[in-house]
């Protein structure tokens, strides 16, 4: 497989444990994909972009090897990617919402703009990213502690939020949190387009591993982006998933 790379030109500390690193990268991106990022040694890892302009970026936090050494990586460092691959999240026509948890605000970042309303929700206030990107009023923060903004997960604060305005929801984050997204939203019958950023575990990242299969899907090529129609048919989404070692676990 063919890697290009580039050299990191700054990196940011954006909450407890998570960073950004800023390249330059002249392969168009849309929001939502992913690529392949490699460290040369340890192996490779896919990671959605944070920053699709001409400037890049990639906001991660360490879960691994693979990530931790990512994490430490300085400007003038090089970074190795392949690709962008995957489908993205389908462009907004109105007033839209982005409902990040965690990290998952990373894919989600590329994705704000003028028209955009947000509920990003973390452990504690330590944990939250990005919510300084959005217009004043249009982002609401929920924390498991209370430590900033509304005590609560996600969906407890959802449940009190009126979606009617909104022609686009979109959904990031953990996915035990995500599908209790998915259920809250399908049991309103919400009319917006709703469109999730799933996970898995992802070895070749085109399609011929299988090792990201999810109910029929390749998620590296038919997502990581779903509509909430497409996780109608996935029996898989927010009960199991397959480790690094091809054992299914319960979510």
């Amino acid at each position: 497989m063919s890697y290009e790379y580039a050299t990191v030109s700054g990196v940011k500390e954006e909450g407890r444990g998570v960073r950004t690193l800023w390249f330059q990268w002249e392969r168009k991106v849309e929001p939502g994909q992913f690529v392949m990022v490699w460290v040369p040694g340890l192996g490779e890892i896919p990671l959605s972009l944070s920053s699709t302009d001409h400037t890049k970026s990639i906001t991660i936090k360490s879960f691994g090897p693979v990530s931790e050494a990512i994490t430490r990586m300085s400007p003038g460092d090089r970074i190795y990617l392949r690709g962008p691959y995957g489908r993205p999240f389908t462009r907004p026509t109105g007033q839209y919402l982005l409902i990040g948890g965690g990290s998952g605000m990373a894919s989600l970042r590329p994705m704000v703009g003028p028209r955009a309303h947000a509920i990003i929700s973390a452990r504690s206030k330590d944990d939250l990213i990005f919510r300084d990107a959005f217009q004043p009023g249009r982002v609401h923060v929920t924390t498991d502690d209370g430590s900033e903004g509304f005590k609560g997960n996600t969906v407890d604060f959802l449940r009190t939020f009126d979606l009617s305005g909104f022609t686009e929801i979109y959904v990031c984050g953990p996915e035990r949190m995500m599908f209790s997204v998915y259920r809250e939203l399908r049991s309103r019958q919400v009319n917006a387009r709703v469109e999730f950023s799933l996970e898995r575990l992802m070895k070749c990242g085109i399609g011929l591993c299988d090792s990201c299969s999810i109910g029929g899907y390749q998620l590296c090529r038919d997502g990581p982006v779903f509509s909430i129609d497409e996780l109608d048919r996935m029996e898989e989404f927010g009960r199991s998933r397959l480790v690094e070692s091809g054992r299914r676990i319960t979510l």
